[in-house]
């Protein structure tokens, strides 16, 4: 078994050296001294791959460069074509080594620390330039040949570098990111839904067409276009933060090289230099926008914890006067039997007693705990609902009595809102009825409630309208009215409103109206 198991971790690595060979091999055919897409994918790889492949790789790509070292030997000399086949991943895997292992890029959840990445970019450019350096420093040119500006190329391989990194890694660390948070089987629906491919395939790349085709077609024009190519990296770093900077960076510095016309081009060079800069600086602001966009969705959790939270201790209040209605109401019973036992018991002993007055007391003692149950509690409310609480309840019967004109009027599909909502818009028709009648200038009296659904989400809408009849105003009972609708309330008006409705994630206004005014407000369900 032992050696079954050795057997496979050789093939393994066989597999993978023979696989990354020929991938190198298939990118360095891309590569331009300005733009070094070979140096990206050697970091990409050195980033994800584990340690233990790390050799079959170096074998892997010295051996792919075998050929063009034996077949250029006779031109550049014999030192060269010795450290040519040498893998610039020797030289930039220590500085990938020393960032993984102190965990520098990446967090314990896999996120990305962008401003080290940018640091271990620009760290394995500047070896891998210095590497090319040496490497170019032992060739040995033939008579005739014009000297070589080692700074200019310098400065083009360093450039190169940077920029080949910035295109392929972070792209290819969104990537890892969407795998690690959904994995291989959700990725292609997370890609499906995602907004930044949705924006980049429908905007970025209709807008790098049109510029490639202005390029192509108007080349006095390719070197203002080639600059303009770091828009997209702008729009969707501000958008999606370090992912759309990321993605656009590929996108536009791809374009920029397509639109090269020549190998050493010095328009596209700079272009690229204004693209290399414009993808940094986004990677880093988009990742302060990606902390800032977290931050604000968390306090937005606990916002929406808070209510929840809150929600649920209206309910539960409610609930406990439930219960001390349910108390109430066997206080009443009792009442109602102690005192016909006791006018029973003195009918026995003096028949000709008059016990009308004992009545009275008694059905005043029963009516006030009924009152105080029901002010707790409708009646109707527990027994048909909302409507039949507001209709027919008893803040209804009160205001029929005093002489004010009173109707309701409900639309939509209130049945499906939770009983808290329900009894929480009678509180707050109570509530707001008694602080549209403490200043004793109202006669008619207008609820109007309205409720839907809007993704996903019940509202409900309430209105109180409050208005004054010339001819019925002088006639409403206010002395018998107003304090049985402060029984029924907290008493403290227009802020209870607010309160509880921003407990439901809405909010109340009051607004004036030519003849009366207005108390209106906004509540959502959970």
């Amino acid at each position: 078994m032992p050696e079954r198991r050795g057997m496979g971790a050789w093939w393994k690595h066989a597999a993978i050296a023979i696989a990354y060979g020929f991938g190198m091999w298939s990118v360095r055919q891309l590569n331009v001294p300005h733009y070094m897409l070979l140096c990206g994918a050697h970091v990409a790889v050195l980033l994800l791959m584990p340690y233990r492949y790390w050799p079959a790789m170096i074998v892997g790509e010295t051996l792919s460069q075998l050929p063009m070292a034996i077949d250029c030997a006779k031109d550049f000399g014999v030192l060269w074509s010795t450290l040519m086949p040498v893998p610039g991943i020797c030289f930039s895997g220590p500085i990938i080594y020393a960032f993984r292992e102190r965990k520098w890029l990446f967090d314990r959840h896999g996120g990305v620390n962008v401003g080290m990445l940018l640091a271990c970019a620009l760290a394995v450019a500047v070896v891998m330039m210095g590497d090319d350096m040496v490497l170019l420093s032992t060739v040995v040119y033939p008579p005739g040949v014009p000297p070589v500006h080692h700074d200019h190329i310098a400065l083009q391989w360093l450039l190169g570098n940077f920029l080949g990194i910035l295109t392929v890694v972070p792209t290819v660390l969104v990537v890892r990111q969407a795998l690690l948070e959904s994995g291989w089987r959700k990725l292609l629906h997370n890609v499906g839904d995602s907004r930044v491919v949705f924006e980049s395939l429908c905007i970025t790349v209709p807008v790098m067409a049109l510029l490639l085709w202005v390029g192509f077609t108007m080349p006095q024009s390719r070197n203002i276009v080639q600059i303009v190519m770091f828009l997209p990296v702008v729009t969707l770093a501000l958008r999606h933060g370090w992912q759309g900077a990321a993605v656009g960076g590929t996108v536009s510095s791809l374009a920029v090289a397509w639109l090269m016309p020549a190998r050493f081009d010095q328009s596209t060079i700079q272009a690229e230099v204004v693209i290399a800069f414009a993808i940094s600086t986004m990677l880093l602001v988009g990742s302060r926008i990606a902390v800032l966009d977290r931050r604000a969705e968390q306090e937005r959790k606990e916002v929406r914890t808070a209510l929840a939270l809150a929600q649920r201790n209206v309910h539960l209040g409610e609930m406990q006067l439930r219960m001390t209605v349910s108390a109430l109401e066997q206080a009443r019973e009792t009442v109602r039997a102690g005192y016909t036992m006791m006018l029973g018991r003195l009918r026995h002993l003096q028949p000709a007693i008059d016990d009308g007055g004992y009545q009275r007391v008694a059905l005043a003692a029963q009516d006030q705990l009924h009152g105080i149950s029901d002010s707790l509690q409708p009646v109707a409310w527990r027994e048909r609902g909302l409507p039949a609480a507001l209709r027919e309840g008893a803040m209804a019967r009160m205001l029929d009595n005093a002489g004010i004109r009173y109707w309701c009027e409900l639309k939509g599909p209130l049945s499906c809102l939770s009983s808290t909502v329900h009894l929480a818009i009678y509180r707050m028709v109570c509530e707001a009825v008694a602080e549209g009648c403490s200043r004793k200038d109202v006669s008619d009296i207008c609820v109007r409630i309205r409720g839907g659904d809007f993704q996903g989400r019940r509202w409900v809408v309430v209105s109180v309208a409050f208005r004054a009849n010339r001819v019925r105003l002088p006639h409403v009972r206010w002395d018998d009215l107003l304090p049985r609708l402060v029984r029924t309330t907290t008493g403290m008006g227009i802020n209870a409103i607010q309160d509880r409705a921003a407990t439901f994630e809405g909010y109340a206004r009051e607004r004036a109206l030519p003849d009366g005014r207005r108390i209106s407000w906004l509540m959502l369900d959970l």
